[in-house]
């Protein structure tokens, strides 16, 4: 939790305004009791009007003061709480942002979705309750005991005899809650996956009619959330009844001993009055002190999960630079071995050299490595062996900021946000809409965005599913060349092109970018021919490197696929 008292530290100021408004308004609330007790014994009894209504006025004073009070500091609260929940949410969101691909594999995406909307809902509403609750109910409990100390101790000796019985139930159900709401935010994660992969995959489930199986696997998500929750909602709803059940037994010993003492003409009615309502403003404080240890179990379980993510290092560390590389070469992959799980090598023994400008065909069955390389390359994952150099120095020599900005990236399962084309062809950037006009040029996007009657200022939809596959991916593309890239990495992004319209890509790229080295992966071999070099990769090793003419009479699997797609043949 000491994450929470960091971001709530520069709240401080704010914080203790609220508290001193808030323990103001709780005193004065906490005096009307005894100011009702003394004026029925004392002052009523004088029969002088200026007296009573002075009093009556102080009581009217004190009513104001508790009500205004709290209503500021309420107000206070919210404001302090939304504050604290937008800062901890950007922090939350930059930090996952942030995470390493192992880190995120390690999370999932669903679950980090779940602890950036859920989890800090949690964290936000406990530290909304304390500032309110957390505040008042102690000053009523601790005040109110004391003032019926002074009153009269036999009653609040009874009176406050249940309260450690209280403390003790609700303190050890609570420590039943933190275990439990944390299965119920897993059960979150499970659910929100479901509903993640089934908004991406919509088209697909309506088209092979599997809308009553994804129901039925969502519902099953869906109950699992419920028989946790109504498990962790079980056991902590004990806690209400049983306050309640002590409360009334309390009350029940006060008003039998406060009779018997009142027989006995050791107390008197007014007392009996006063201690009838502090005992109903330390009920209500218990009251709240249980709500706010059920709801601190779900803070400390959402909080728990939050810190994990907030507390994640990043493995990926800066290193120095052997200065063994050779410069000549922008690319080189010298010896890489990788495995995602640490056991069996995904990735072996690679290695290949480029110089600047070159082009790269990287061509494979699926699940063969093809886009592990370049995940590698760009320093997503470290090789667990060997080493990776762009322009001979070694890719852990590079802070993430000098990495990133070397490369313009397609990959497969490429995302298109709800905004103009323009706008996603820019994605942020500082880049002219001459620029963008050019890159659109070389990716053979310009031919169907000026087709539009407002052309670049056309709206594009959430994963751009107003456009046709082939656009999705021309877009892509001229994203990534827009930024300049030194090294262009396309990976089966033109899968959707027709030969035509990806033979021209080609022979644009060469032309427009030819200080860019291009990585090209691709299920298809004309994609790759023209390449300065190809590699042939199945399970993670090199099977076949080379230009096409060598790989064709080398590779047998190499000439298999282009016998296959081409019958031998190529388009030019």
């Amino acid at each position: 939790m000491n994450w929470v008292f960091s971001f709530l530290k520069p709240l401080t100021k704010r914080i203790a305004v609220g508290t001193t408004i808030k323990t103001v308004g709780t005193v004065a609330e906490l005096i009307i009791p005894f100011l009702l007790s003394y004026i029925l014994e004392n002052v009523i009894q004088s029969n002088k009007v200026s007296k009573i209504i002075f009093f009556g006025v102080l009581m009217i004073i004190c009513a104001l003061t508790a009500s205004l009070g709290n209503v500021i500091a309420n107000r206070m609260a919210a404001k302090t709480t939304m504050k604290f929940a937008t800062r901890m949410r950007k922090e939350l969101f930059s930090k996952t942002l942030n995470l390493s691909a192992r880190s995120t594999d390690h999370f999932t995406i669903p679950s980090l979705e779940a602890r950036i909307t859920s989890d800090t809902y949690n964290v936000q509403n406990f530290i909304g309750m304390i500032q309110r609750m957390g505040i008042r109910a102690p000053i009523l409990l601790l005040g109110g005991s004391v003032i019926t100390l002074c009153m009269d101790k036999k009653l609040a000796l009874v009176m406050i005899a249940t309260l450690p019985i209280i403390f003790v139930v609700v303190y050890s159900i609570s420590r039943l809650g933190v275990p439990l709401y944390s299965t119920v935010q897993q059960s979150v994660d499970g659910m929100v996956r479901v509903v993640r992969e089934d908004a991406q995959g919509i088209r697909v489930i309506k088209a092979l009619s599997k809308v009553d199986y994804e129901n039925a696997r969502y519902d099953k998500a869906n109950l699992t959330i419920k028989r946790n929750e109504t498990k962790a909602a079980t056991i902590m709803g004990v806690v209400n009844p049983v306050m309640t059940l002590l409360m009334n037994g309390g009350i029940v010993a006060v008003v039998a001993f406060s009779a018997y003492f009142v027989a006995n003409g050791t107390s008197s009615t007014t007392t009996v009055i006063a201690f009838m309502q502090y005992f109903t403003l330390i009920s209500m404080a218990m009251m709240s002190l249980s709500r706010m240890f059920v709801m601190y179990t779900k803070c400390a379980a959402s909080a728990k999960r939050i810190s994990k993510v907030m507390e994640q290092e990043n493995e990926l560390k800066i290193i120095e630079d052997d200065d063994k590389g050779d410069k000549n070469f922008h690319i080189s992959f010298e010896d890489v071995s990788f495995s995602y799980l640490g056991k069996e090598n995904d990735i072996k023994n690679v290695s290949f050299k480029l110089k600047r400008g070159e082009t790269l065909g990287i061509i494979g069955a699926t699940g063969s490595g093809k886009s592990t390389l370049l995940r590698l390359l760009m320093r997503f994952y470290d090789a667990n062996s060997g080493v990776i150099r762009i322009n001979g120095k070694d890719v852990r020599a590079y802070t993430r900021d000098e990495l990133t900005a070397m490369f313009g990236v397609v990959f497969q399962n490429d995302f298109i946000y709800a905004d103009s084309i323009e706008e996603n062809i820019r994605f942020g950037r500082d880049i002219s809409i001459a620029d963008i006009e050019n890159a659109t040029i070389t990716a053979q996007a310009h031919e169907f965005i000026t087709a539009f009657s407002d052309g670049f200022s056309h709206a594009v939809t959430t994963g751009g599913t107003n456009l046709s596959g082939g656009q999705r991916q021309r877009l892509l593309i001229s994203r990534a060349i827009a930024g300049k890239p030194e090294i262009l990495i396309l990976d089966d992004s033109s899968s959707a092109l027709d030969y035509k319209t990806d033979a021209n890509l080609r022979l644009a790229l060469s032309r427009d970018i030819p200080n860019s080295t291009v990585i090209t992966v691709a299920q298809r071999v004309s994609s790759v021919k023209n390449c300065d070099l190809i590699l042939v990769i199945e399970n993670g090793a090199i099977i076949g490197c080379g230009k096409h003419e060598d790989l064709m009479q080398s590779c047998i699997e190499y000439k298999e696929i282009s016998d296959s797609q081409m019958g031998g043949a190529f388009l030019e």
